[in-house]
């Protein structure tokens, strides 16, 4: 799969999809296409022009990406592949460089949206963040391994009940349960959205801010998770069984230090 990271790949899904600006469709397809610009790692809509209820105004681009990734946190405005970009008029409104159409014969035709831009279903449930990956799973698995997480060597958590998710491309997390939390959880307002799993809250602590998160209303797909909290491994010490675990070096450790000054 990495082998295919620097190609423009799309593929059809059978899935109904629309998107909407307030109560306005803006998108309302049956023929859409899920596509991967190149380098970039989750997917987004690429739609037949003739579902889309907008007006597209063809507007400069920004320069193409030479980043070697386009993670989820680069706009959707930065291009990998050459192409011509839109801004969307929805009556009044205006989604500036939301719509984007790649010059490639296969995808004529066929324009690109924002997801960020717009309220998205598929068939009649809300997406968040991004498009599902068909490539990708999220295993959550009960397990009785003895997980200990301290962070300048301050306890966190310790559990004996840890659950372990297993998410493609991904290193295994530790969800523990919320009694098993042994420091002061501070508050916190932070929220982000995961189209397997759904909305988390985080919990900061005296040795760091938002070091921790929790689904308290997760998507079906990941009920198991309910209440359960997982830890930032790039930024606190995890010990399984009596073996501490390498912190690992993922592009959340450079946010986490950018922004909240944990490292």
């Amino acid at each position: 799969m990495m082998r295919l990271l620097g190609v423009l790949r799309h593929q059809p899904t059978d899935k109904w999809v629309r998107a909407r600006v307030g109560d306005r469709i803006v998108v309302d397809s049956r023929a859409a296409l899920l596509l991967w610009e190149p380098r970039r790692i989750v997917p987004t809509y690429a739609v037949p022009d003739k579902d889309v209820r907008a007006e597209l105004v063809a507007v400069e681009p920004v320069p193409e990406s030479d980043l070697p990734v386009l993670h989820p946190g680069i706009p959707f405005a930065v291009h990998s592949t050459p192409g011509q970009t839109y801004d969307v008029r929805v009556g009044d409104e205006v989604r500036e460089r939301a719509a984007f159409r790649p010059d490639d014969v296969d995808l004529a035709g066929h324009v690109v949206l924002d997801f960020d831009a717009f309220d998205w279903t598929e068939e009649d449930e809300p997406l968040f963040s991004h498009p599902r990956d068909p490539f990708s799973r999220v295993d959550a698995r009960r397990s009785s391994r003895h997980v200990r997480i301290e962070r300048d060597g301050v306890l966190l958590a310790e559990s004996r009940t840890p659950t372990l998710v297993f998410e493609t491309k991904l290193h295994p997390r530790f969800y523990l349960p919320r009694e098993d939390i042994k420091a002061e959880v501070l508050p916190s307002d932070m929220v982000t959205a995961c189209p397997y799993k759904g909305r988390a809250t985080y919990l900061s602590f005296a040795v760091g801010e938002n070091l921790a998160w929790t689904y308290p209303d997760p998507l079906p797909d990941a009920s198991p998770l309910a209440g359960l909290v997982a830890f930032f491994d790039e930024v606190v010490d995890v010990t399984v069984d009596g073996v501490p675990r390498t912190r690992p070096d993922t592009p959340v450790a450079k946010v986490m230090k950018d922004e909240f000054g944990v490292s």
